[in-house]
């Protein structure tokens, strides 16, 4: 992992982060006007070893393999893998910033790897691709920066996040902020509101087949320790052993920001550039198909495909023989007619 520090940044909503850490891992060697650069956004509690969780898609014997292409993944700001983030120490203060960290928006995450970009002295990114939160920084930079980005490759996400997409997280934040020892401001503060946070995500990372189907256990003679207890248990338990509150409520806000019309012009979708793909999940709850049909139907040189998963949303995570196929046949393709694809389990 390698860490940039940025001077400063001027965040949407007011104020300003001085010393700007970003963590990133890069793969292969970049050779400037040689190499293809591929740059991936990552989702709202990943890191930047994309190796690490997009298996099959990212790796040596991959699709993305950094014998052929430059890969970068940058950690977003706001989060706890390195870059700067709730529990950074804030220089007005000398303590970590923990609840007092600025309200950042997706806009700001993008316009800080935008910053990275110029540092590394990269010109042009051939592929940036993104998925869920990820996703939505990839569109909003593809507007910001339309001569620089060349394919677009957009996974079950959207231009704006809805009201639906809202309500689940501020329940997140709900019980986050239920927990006493979140107002704490410690490293380990609201720990057991952010395993009930993870719980309600995850009913919509899912779905009612994928629980049907994974977390079904009716022999059990002791329904307190069924697997669809044992599983949310299990999951809560897992996230707070490799994140904290303040980033979560920090991250999320930020994915409530995601607006691309927020002023701009409605056409605004036009102006990218990039050759486009969007993909979508039949079965996502929490990124529904016609998020990406909006993004298609808007985006001039667009191609939508869809599959079908009985992972939901996380499908965009797990369905890696899927998405290359489905990548590899965008690479070949002309996208003078959209296409629509759909694809049973």
């Amino acid at each position: 992992m390698e860490i940039a520090t940025l001077p400063e940044l001027n965040l949407e909503y007011g104020g300003q982060l001085n010393s700007v850490h970003l963590a990133f891992h890069t793969y292969g060697h970049y050779i400037p006007a040689k190499t293809p650069v591929v740059w991936v956004c990552h989702a709202l509690t990943a890191n930047s070893n994309v190796f690490e969780w997009w298996k099959g898609l990212f790796g040596e014997y991959e699709l993305f393999n950094p014998k052929d292409y430059f890969i970068i993944c940058v950690n977003n700001l706001g989060s706890c893998y390195g870059s700067t983030g709730p529990l950074n120490i804030n220089p007005k203060t000398n303590l970590p910033y923990y609840r007092n960290f600025p309200l950042i928006t997706i806009r700001d995450i993008a316009r800080s790897f935008i910053e990275l970009r110029k540092k590394l002295c990269i010109d042009k990114i051939d592929y940036l691709i993104g998925g869920s939160q990820g996703g939505q920084i990839a569109l909003e930079w593809s507007i910001l920066e339309p001569e620089v980005i060349q394919n677009l490759i957009l996974i079950a996400t959207n231009a704006k996040h809805s009201a639906w997409g809202i309500a689940f997280n501020e329940s997140q934040r709900l019980a986050i902020f239920a927990d006493p020892t979140y107002y704490n401001d410690t490293p380990d503060g609201g720990q057991n509101g952010l395993k009930a946070a993870r719980s309600i995500a995850l009913l919509s990372y899912r779905n009612y087949a994928s629980y049907v189907h994974f977390q079904s256990d009716f022999s059990s003679t002791d329904f307190t320790k069924r697997k669809a207890i044992t599983y949310q248990q299990y999951q809560g338990e897992k996230l707070i052993k490799r994140f904290n509150a303040y980033s979560y409520v920090t991250l999320s806000y930020a994915m409530d920001s995601h607006d691309v019309f927020r002023n701009r012009n409605e056409s605004v979708l036009q102006t990218i550039k990039a050759r486009t793909l969007v993909v979508g999940i039949k079965s996502d709850i929490l990124f529904p198909i016609e998020e990406q049909l909006f993004l298609t139907s808007n985006i001039k040189n667009s191609k939508l495909e869809i599959f079908d998963s009985i992972y939901g949303h996380d499908g965009f995570l797990t369905e890696t023989q899927k998405l290359s196929k489905i990548i590899y046949n965008f690479n070949q393709s002309n996208l003078n007619k959209k296409i629509y694809f759909y694809e049973k389990t």
